[in-house]
């Protein structure tokens, strides 16, 4: 570590001092006032009495079981190396490339670092015969023992029955050397005596399989680790990561059946021209069996990938995959044959983004991430990047990535072709439908070509190993700013325990020892003018002298405002506290920092408080920052509180140096700050244009799916290609669950995840500055996540993530929609999953009859060295087709309905693509709520209208035309066609259309699939016996085909509405989802019960797996909702006992429901039903 020397601007003054450590108050709870109420100066002499809510209860509960206290953190990165495994080499030929100084100077530039005295040395040890065996048979590893005693000759007779393999005397010591160290590493982290860790290993072993040596590998080194680590540990799920440039084919078939192991494979492939030259490399090989989905592959077609390319797979694929599947254990096959200069690879990929990769990983599996090394030909490349891997999985930042940063359109072609292969298995990645076609292409910006390798090298890890800061984290907070308070209302939630409580509950978990402290200041009224106007920052100064009666006028000047004389100077500390927190970042003092402040600030405008804000404390940050050091400086300001930072967006609009991302609850402009700005259109205007993203969420109780997708597939993608500068953080916790005014469910977990994801960006400078967040048990926890994260604490586990809801899903759609024209990352070529449908029934072979692997497949004699440009003959079809087919029939089906694939639904921004799931145009509907001045706290949330479209598995968001929306004619039968509306639609102008026909004498009904809304037509001549027996068996065949339970021959209910008039509903006579029905709970069921999410009281259903209760689809659809979460398919209305399944998408009848629904008609109507 460098001598730190103080920045000029620090002389004459300390930045760090001691910061009081005050004793904590006692938690408060929060009672959101009545809209419309205002306190009286009197109540300050009023002693006012706070109590705890249930829902604080249950928060406090859910909390306190995280013992965050007490976890034992596993400290330490191992490193285990041999020098034995130099020995072997090719003895008659001198120039293969797998040879030993691949090892040797790897660990001597690890050494010249500095990095060997930093880890853990971990004992090497020979793999014993038993544990190879794991993955080889008894045969094969006797064979290789066996070249202990052979000669030259010998050796490379043996040699030539294998491709590109050589062996040597010292060839089977060094095989069990490599095993046995990955072994040792594997230990070492599943016990918990280091947090990860490297194996510098040779040789290879990713492409050997079963009982053949393959690709310069012998035996497989991750396969065995992974058998081993799963008998030994008694782990279940192992994630094996391969981003060397040759496909681990040995892999691959290994685990092609096992759902226990998910194998990931980044490589090159070139349509199957490149080695090993195999179908099954391709995308559409996703495993058989039981292990079917379970194998990952991310096809290169073209060479000169980018750092961009690899960093949008893992955010695109890698990450949602990993949430999905939870590992346990992370092995990576870590071969570096992809980064620039190697013979073999001819990439671009610097060292550099492997330390990115590397840093995406550390959240999983609890921080226990195992490399070992695999391939890379360039000795000085390969050695390079195995050091920034290294200082990676030490914990030190992540270096800044050359610009331009650009994703190639062969990468997006490659990763869309995955994904459209993968949804089918991974629930998170359904949610990508960006269009059908390209609406622009991507910008030409080519990249230099780096003929001096050595320079380009320098230059990279000149960033890499960039001195790091003294200290990690800096923390500011002072006592001070808890004099701004409400004189009139004390339990007004903006209150002055919100920083007491963060502070304490950082002193208790021991973080203000481990964090360095920063000094607070005032900011000076020249420093607020770089936001702020100087007659607004006067009229707020006068302030201090005001009496309250005048206070609390000047407070009713603004929305959602209290003033009290010592406001302004709080405010003022708030900023200086700030200033002193960045500073302390751009100079190196320290890593990142803190900012424990109030009051908060994002909803400041440059002349006009609002929303609890004064000064902008974020935006003026970002503007001392470019002050101290370039106006050209990049600054991400990140805005996660749960209202929109109206101020900040205002701020920047206009401004391309500045990049505000906002994730807010939206509600379709009535949630506060109540104003369309805040919507997904909004991407700033002049030269800030593409510069301001809005995800906007449309309902309540967003979470962790919600917020971790849009940050892999929104946030984290446009921010690696803005490559900020600087991170700022508008850190408000008020969508965290249990706050009183956001209404969302973000776990502090959640919020540990999202830090960490952001310390990739700007080299680690990173600033997090408190906003908002009333639930003091939530702030504390969720606050003191982050800073345990930016600390470099492994991110906790979350739990399971369930698919995003519905309207999140469309929200982030219509974002990406609209910014895909400043931002090529988010340029990914995904149809609708209707149109793969189609496209898999009408292409024959499938793509899915490619994926049968057989167990020993022939191995293709090519040179995996000496690569030869002949293309392979007579393989089956790849994937190279899959996109152009797809959107080529679904562009045709669009021609056909009439819409146009060059405008947008609505005309709001610069986007030119639908994401109409069909041709029906959302319809605006003119809102006549009168624009008013709506309150901050406390905030109403409207209905939400999501559900799920179980025929494609996707989730959309609509709503289904009423069961019966018209009273038909006496002599005519309504034929109602289901529909899908708009969020924006009223019921009124959502009428289903109807078709008037005569009625008739008899017809068997035919269902309707989606309503099951069948109507009787009267035909002249009646059906055969015969003809009819035919007709129910094509219908019985065509339902079982769809996984369908047949229609019932005879309709099971029947309603009479006039005469002439019969509708039948027919239901299903048995149900696959039956299984998911339970027992009437002991404690019985309450049939009066409104809806546990909105308390509607009308139309209400149970669900029978767990027994909640939520209101219907055309009420607020939440128990549709409940759906898409939880998966509990089967419910029972408390209207009419009528019982709907969700996975068949149909009211079912069976024996097994009437036990539930005679105790329904019994607790409603006093007996048992009618027999």
């Amino acid at each position: 570590v460098e001598t730190f020397s103080p920045h000029p601007l620090y002389l004459g003054r300390p930045l760090f001092a001691d910061v009081s450590t005050r004793s904590p108050l006692s938690a408060m709870g929060l009672k959101p006032e009545k809209k419309g109420r205002r306190a009286q100066p009197g109540q300050m002499k009023k002693q006012v009495k706070m109590e705890r809510s249930h829902m604080e209860d249950d928060i406090v509960t859910t909390l306190s079981k995280l013992h965050l206290e007490s976890d034992r953190i596993a400290e330490g990165t191992a490193l285990c190396y041999d020098d034995r495994m130099a020995e072997p080499y090719c003895t008659w030929d001198s120039r293969f490339p797998e040879r030993p100084e691949r090892v040797t100077s790897t660990m001597h530039k690890i050494h010249d670092y500095g990095l060997l005295d930093r880890c853990v040395v971990i004992e090497s040890r020979l793999a014993t015969k038993e544990e190879i065996m794991l993955i080889h048979s008894a045969n094969y590893v006797e064979r290789i023992k066996s070249t202990e005693k052979m000669d030259v000759d010998a050796l490379k007779s043996m040699s030539a029955n294998y491709d590109m393999v050589y062996f040597h005397e010292k060839t089977y010591p060094s095989c069990c050397l490599a095993v046995g160290c990955i072994l040792q590493v594997v230990d070492n982290v599943m016990r918990g005596v280091v947090r990860n860790g490297l194996a510098v290993v040779r040789p290879p072993g990713h492409n050997a399989l079963g009982d053949t040596a393959n690709g310069y590998c012998i035996f497989n080194n991750l396969a065995i680790a992974a058998r081993y680590a799963q008998k030994t540990h008694n782990i279940e799920r192992v994630m094996i990561i391969d981003w060397d440039i040759h496909h681990g084919q040995g892999t691959q078939y290994i685990f092609e059946e096992d759902n226990s192991v998910l194998c990931f494979s980044i490589h090159r492939y070139e349509h199957g021209d490149f080695w090993p030259n195999l179908a099954e490399s391709d995308c559409t090989a996703v495993g058989s069996g039981a292990g079917k989905g379970f194998n990952v592959n991310v096809p290169w077609n073209k060479t000169g990938m980018t750092d961009a390319d690899y960093v949008a797979a893992f955010h695109n694929v890698l990450l949602p995959v990993a949430h999905e599947f939870r590992p346990q254990l992370i092995l990576v096959a870590a071969g570096f044959s992809g980064v620039i200069g190697d013979p073999q690879g001819n990439m671009l990929t610097s060292p550099a983004c492997f330390t990115h990769l590397t840093h995406m990983l550390l959240p999983f599996a609890s921080g226990r991430v195992v490399l070992a090394l695999e391939g890379g030909y360039n000795i000085r490349s390969t050695a390079e990047a195995t050091c920034a891997c290294l200082k990676a999985l030490l914990g030190d930042p992540c270096p800044v990535l050359e610009l331009p940063y650009v994703t190639k359109q062969s990468a997006l072609e490659s990763i869309s072709n995955v994904i459209i292969v993968q949804r089918r298995f991974w629930r998170f990645l359904r949610g990508h439908e960006t269009g059908n076609v390209r609406d622009n292409a991507l910008p030409v910006t080519p990249r230099p070509r780096m003929l001096d390798i050595e320079r380009a090298l320098d230059r990279c890890m000149l960033e890499v190993m960039r001195p790091l800061a003294p200290h990690r984290t800096g923390l500011v907070y002072d006592d001070r700013m808890k004099e701004h308070k409400n004189l009139w209302e004390m339990d007004h939630p903006e209150q002055p325990q919100r920083i007491v409580q963060i502070h304490a509950r950082h002193r208790d978990l021991h973080l203000l020892e481990r964090c360095q402290p920063i000094a607070a200041k005032l900011a000076s009224e020249l420093e607020l003018e770089r936001c702020h106007s100087p007659r607004y920052i006067k009229d707020l100064k006068q302030s201090q002298n005001l009496k309250p009666r005048d206070l609390q006028r000047m407070s009713a000047e603004y929305n959602s405002i209290y003033i009290c004389p010592r406001t302004y100077d709080s405010a003022l500390m708030a900023v200086g506290s700030t200033f002193n927190a960045v500073e302390a970042v751009l100079t190196s003092q320290v890593q990142n920092a803190v900012a424990i402040v109030r009051p908060p600030g994002h909803h400041a405008e440059k002349d006009m408080a609002c929303g609890f804000c004064f000064f902008n404390n974020v935006a003026l940050a970002a503007r001392h920052a470019q002050s101290l050091f370039s106006n050209k400086m990049r600054v991400l300001i990140l805005d996660w509180d749960v209202h929109h930072g109206n101020g900040t967006q205002h701020m920047f609009e206009d401004d391309p140096s500045v990049l505000y991302i906002s994730i807010h609850r939206y509600d379709n402009a009535m949630f506060f700050p109540n104003s369309d700005d805040a919507d997904y259109d909004k991407v700033g205007h002049g030269h800030g244009e593409g510069f301001n993203v809005n995800i906007p969420w449309n309902g309540s109780r967003m979470g962790d799916s919600e917020y971790m997708s849009a940050f892999m597939t929104i946030v984290m993608p446009i921010s690696y290609q803005f490559q900020p500068d600087l991170v700022l953080i508008s850190a408000g916790f008020d969508a965290a669950q249990g706050d009183p005014l956001g209404g969302c469910r973000v776990t502090p977990e959640c919020y540990a995840h999202m830090t960490h994801m952001l310390m990739s960006l700007a080299g680690g400078r990173l600033v997090m500055v408190l906003e908002g967040g009333y639930n003091l048990t939530s702030i504390s926890e969720s606050m003191t996540a982050c800073t345990r994260a930016l600390l470099g604490d492994t991110p906790p586990y979350l739990d399971r993530l369930t698919p995003p809801q519905p309207s999140a899903l469309e929200s982030m759609n219509k974002v990406i929609a609209t910014q895909r024209k400043y931002w090529p990352c988010l340029q990914l070529l995904i149809p609708e999953m209707d149109s793969q449908r189609r496209l898999l029934k009408a292409q024959k072979p499938t793509m899915w009859s490619q994926q049968s692997i057989q167990p020993e497949p022939p191995i293709r004699r090519g040179s995996i060295w000496a690569q030869s440009d002949s293309t392979s003959q007579g393989r089956p079809p790849d994937s190279a087709s899959l996109y152009s087919v797809a959107t080529m029939d679904t562009v045709q089906e669009s021609s056909h309905k009439g819409e146009s694939t060059g405008e947008t639904s609505q005309s709001r921004g610069p986007s030119t693509i639908s994401l109409q799931s069909n041709s029906t145009q959302d319809q605006e509907v003119e809102s006549d709520v009168q624009k008013r001045k709506l309150s901050l706290w406390p905030q109403a949330a409207p209905p939400s209208s999501s559900i799920v479209d179980t025929e494609g598995s996707r989730m959309t968001t609509h709503r289904r035309s009423s069961l019966w929306p018209l009273m038909p004619s006496e002599t005519e039968v309504l034929h109602l066609q289901p529909r899908r509306l708009s969020l924006r639609q009223t019921p009124d102008t959502a009428k289903a259309k109807a078709t008037i026909v005569p009625p008739a004498k008899s017809e068997r009904p035919t269902p309707d699939t989606k309503s099951r809304l069948v109507e009787h037509k009267v035909s002249d001549e009646s059906l055969s016996d015969s003809s009819k027996n035919q007709t129910e068996s094509d219908e019985e065949d065509r339902c079982c085909r769809r996984g369908r339970c047949p229609e019932p021959s005879e309709p099971i209910f029947k309603l009479t509405t006039g005469p002439g008039m019969v509708y039948t509903v027919v239901p299903l006579t048995s149900c696959p989802q039956l299984r998911a029905v339970s027992a009437v709970p002991d404690r019985g069921l309450d049939v009066w019960q409104s809806c546990e999410e909105c308390g509607a009281e009308g139309e209400n259903w149970v669900c029978l797996s767990c027994h909640k209760v939520y209101c219907g689809r055309y009420v607020n659809s939440h128990m549709e909702s409940h759906w898409a979460s939880s998966g509990h398919p089967i419910v029972l209305s408390y209207a009419d006992l009528s019982t709907w399944c969700y996975g068949c998408d149909a009211y079912i009848h069976h024996e097994i429901l009437l036990p539930i629904k005679e105790e329904v008609h019994r607790l409603k109507f006093g007996h048992g039903m009618p027999s």
